[in-house]
């Protein structure tokens, strides 16, 4: 069996896509709702020395790794006059990462700015309350940037 190229890149791209989703959606479901029972400065102590420490190579890596890879799939795909299922799942990949780095853009410098509150709980309640809701729509992006991309695949498998 062969495997063409942007078919390995599709592939490709769902692994990274579904990797990155677990991992966001590790924080939105599990990490950032027990600060309510940690309380900010405990949670901040935490976040800290996970997400502001290894986690920053991690999830750099992660992220800008995986939004290179969607949106070089998607460049690969669309210069192969794919048909217009696979463009319009190709130009939604591209609409969902440009969006989810985007905000990412805006949240990871509010996490980061945990450092200059440490110990104030009321300051970093307001900064977890605001990264939660970015970290929401990050989350939700990246879902359908996953969608996107199986939709991709998906696509390209029926057309072939």
């Amino acid at each position: 069996m062969h495997i063409d190229l942007a078919a390995g890149l599709a592939i490709a791209t769902v692994a990274a896509n579904g990797l990155l989703s677990g991992a966001s959606g590790d924080q939105s479901v599990k990490q950032l709702p027990a600060r309510r029972q940690l309380g900010a400065v405990a949670y901040s102590d935490y976040s800290r020395a996970a997400d502001l420490g290894n986690g920053i190579a991690w999830y750099a890596v992660l992220g800008i790794g995986t939004a290179v890879l969607s949106v070089v799939t998607a460049i690969v795909v669309l210069a192969g006059s794919p048909s217009g299922s696979a463009a319009a799942a190709a130009v939604a990949l591209i609409v969902a990462t440009v969006g989810h780095m985007g905000v990412t853009g805006v949240a990871a410098p509010t996490n980061i700015s945990q450092r200059r509150h440490i110990g104030d709980g009321t300051a970093l309640t307001a900064l977890f309350d605001r990264f939660t809701r970015l970290q929401t729509v990050r989350w939700t992006l990246n879902l359908a940037a996953l969608a996107c991309a199986v939709w991709l695949l998906a696509a390209g498998l029926v057309a072939a």
